[in-house]
């Protein structure tokens, strides 16, 4: 497996397929909500198979919230969501954000804790969805 950072331009085909794949059809987000003018001020990170297929996207928006994490089923629990998100931390680290923020699905609250990142704040929904704030402060 490999992660590729890169703008929207670079990254929108593959990464859209998977968001449209996790969100639209297994989650049954609007896609008016899975949309949003943030990606083109993104940096996003596509993780891809050894046969070259796109498996998991992720992104980082300028405020340092991670966002739009999203693994296909059939790669899930396979470390794909784990080096997405390193990807990503790294970048914000490169990028001398002091921490890392993102609302997580409630069924993923374990993984982020895994990686770092702690609860705050109620349970909220987006999309209809149960989320909870999460944050990871970074060190050097």
């Amino acid at each position: 497996m490999k992660v590729i950072l890169g703008d929207w331009e670079t990254c929108r085909q593959d990464a859209m397929v998977i968001r449209n794949e996790v969100f639209v059809q297994e989650q049954h987000v609007p896609i008016e909500e899975e949309m949003d003018l943030e990606d083109a001020h993104c940096v996003h990170a596509v993780a891809y198979d050894e046969q070259g297929a796109a498996i998991g996207t992720g992104r980082l928006l300028p405020s340092a919230h991670i966002g739009r994490m999203a693994v296909r089923a059939s790669y899930r629990g396979r470390g794909v969501g784990s080096e997405l998100l390193a990807a990503l931390i790294n970048e914000a680290r490169r990028r001398q954000h002091l921490e890392v923020a993102l609302a997580a699905q409630l069924h993923a609250r374990a993984f982020y804790a895994a990686h770092g990142f702690v609860a705050e704040g109620d349970v909220f929904l987006d999309a209809g969805i149960e989320h909870v704030t999460m944050r990871h402060t970074l060190t050097a």
